[in-house]
C-alpha cells in the first residue's frame, strides 16, 4: 500500500522516525479497523532503508477511513511511500474464532430460550468475548449447559461458513437477522453458518472458514448488565482449553488436599459441610448451656436487686447474636418478674437483647433500655 496521510499529535505531518507515534493511513490495507464490537487488527508495516513500525491498533474514524495507531521502531515512513503491511495473523484467528461464535451463540440463545432473545451487544477480543441479549432472568445451569452443547455440535460439524452480498431487503428476506436500530448501506453482507443454515446474520466482521477452526467453546459466566439485558462471557479455541486444564489442576489440587481422587470430592466437601454444621451446632449448645448457668464468660451474672427490680444481666463472648432473644426469653422465665439483659460480644462488636417482664412493662420499656 501506498502511505496518503501522517498524523502525529493531532495534526499532520509528512514524515515520522524512530520513536514516533503516529497514526499511519494507506491508500489499502488488510486491516480490520475495530466496529461493530470486534477489535481492531495489529501487526507490521515495513519498507525500504530499514523503516519498521509495529501497528498497535486499528480504528474506523468516520466509518470508511482504516487508522493504523503505530510506534515508529526504525527507520522514517513519509507521505507517498510504499510499504508492506502485514496483520497478526495468529491474533486474527482468534478474533475470527470468537466473532463467528457470537453467531453461533445468538442462535443457540434463540432455539433454547425463544424469538425474544436479540443481540444488545458485543465485544470481540482475542483472548474472549462478551455477548449482551436481551432475556428476563438468569440462565439457569441446565440451560448453560445446553447452549454450550449447541454450539459445539455446530463446531463439530465444520460446515463451511458462506458470505453473500445482498440488498438489505433481499437479506432479510433470506431470513437474516438485522439489529433493530442499525443502519445499512445499499448492500450488506450476509453470514450464514452451520448445519442446514443454523446461523444467517448481516455482519462485516472477519470470520473463520469453517465453523470446526472455532475448535472448541466454553462459557465462563453469565450475568446481568442492566434490567432484561444478559451477558455471557465466553472463550473458543486454545484459550477455552487452557481454561479447562486451568480448572482440572485446581481440582486435583483441591483432591490432594482430601488425599482423595477428584471425583471423590464432591461427596469429601458435603461430608465436611455437614460436619461443620454439627460442630457449630454443638458450640452454640455449648454457649447457651453457659449463659443460662452463668460463671465461665459471664459477667454479673444475677439476679441482683436493684432498686427493687429483680435484675439479671451478661456479658457473653462468642454467642451467636441469632440466640440471644430466645435466651433472654429463658431468663425472664427464671426472674419470674424482673428485666433480664445480655450482651453478646463477637470480633469487639457487642449485640444488645433486653426483655422486661409483663407486671413491669407500665414502668419500663425495654428499647430505652437497650439505647441506655
Amino acid at each position: 500500500g501506498q502511505v496518503v496521510a501522517l498524523v502525529k499529535d493531532g495534526a499532520r505531518v509528512e514524515t515520522a522516525s524512530a520513536g514516533d507515534h503516529v497514526t499511519i493511513l494507506t491508500n489499502q490495507t488488510p486491516f480490520y479497523g475495530e466496529s461493530g464490537g470486534q477489535m481492531g487488527d495489529s501487526g507490521t508495516i515495513a519498507g525500504d532503508n530499514g523503516l519498521s513500525v509495529t501497528v498497535e491498533d486499528t480504528s474506523k474514524p468516520l466509518g470508511r477511513l482504516h487508522a493504523h495507531q503505530a510506534k515508529v521502531e526504525s527507520g522514517t515512513i513519509a507521505v507517498g511511500q510504499t510499504v508492506s503491511l502485514a496483520i497478526d495473523a495468529e491474533r486474527r484467528d482468534q478474533i475470527r474464532a470468537n466473532h463467528s461464535a457470537t453467531h453461533l451463540v445468538h442462535a443457540a440463545l434463540r432455539n433454547r430460550l425463544g424469538g425474544h432473545v436479540t443481540q444488545k451487544g458485543s465485544l470481540v477480543a482475542a483472548d474472549r468475548f462478551r455477548f449482551d441479549f436481551s432475556h428476563p432472568t438468569a440462565l439457569t445451569p441446565d440451560e448453560i449447559a445446553d447452549i454450550e452443547a449447541a454450539v459445539n455440535a455446530q463446531i463439530r460439524a465444520n460446515v463451511p461458513v458462506t458470505t453473500r452480498l445482498m440488498t438489505p431487503d433481499d437479506a432479510i428476506a433470506a431470513g437474516a437477522m438485522a439489529l433493530f436500530g442499525e443502519k445499512y448501506g445499499d448492500e450488506v453482507r450476509v453470514l450464514t453458518m452451520g448445519s442446514d443454515a443454523y446461523s444467517v446474520e448481516l455482519c462485516g466482521g472477519t470470520h473463520v472458514n469453517a465453523t470446526g477452526d472455532i475448535a472448541l467453546f466454553k462459557i465462563v459466566s453469565e450475568s446481568a448488565v442492566s434490567s432484561g439485558v444478559r451477558r455471557i462471557e465466553a472463550l473458543t479455541g486454545e484459550a477455552a482449553r487452557l481454561w479447562l486444564v486451568e480448572r482440572e489442576g485446581l481440582l486435583r489440587d483441591v483432591a490432594g488436599a482430601f488425599k482423595t481422587n477428584p471425583e471423590d470430592v464432591p461427596a469429601r466437601v458435603s461430608a465436611l459441610i455437614e460436619e461443620r454444621k454439627r460442630l457449630e451446632r454443638e458450640l452454640a449448645d455449648a454457649k447457651k448451656a453457659l449463659a443460662m448457668g452463668g460463671g465461665g464468660s459471664a459477667q454479673a451474672a444475677g439476679p441482683e436487686d436493684i432498686g427493687g427490680v429483680a435484675f439479671s444481666g451478661q456479658v457473653l463472648d462468642g454467642l451467636d447474636p441469632k440466640e440471644l432473644r430466645g435466651l433472654v426469653d429463658e431468663a425472664k422465665q427464671r426472674l419470674g418478674e424482673g428485666i433480664a439483659a445480655l450482651v453478646a460480644v463477637n470480633d469487639g462488636r457487642a449485640s444488645v437483647a433486653v426483655g422486661v417482664t409483663g407486671g413491669l412493662t407500665g414502668r419500663f420499656n425495654a428499647v430505652d433500655l437497650v439505647k441506655a
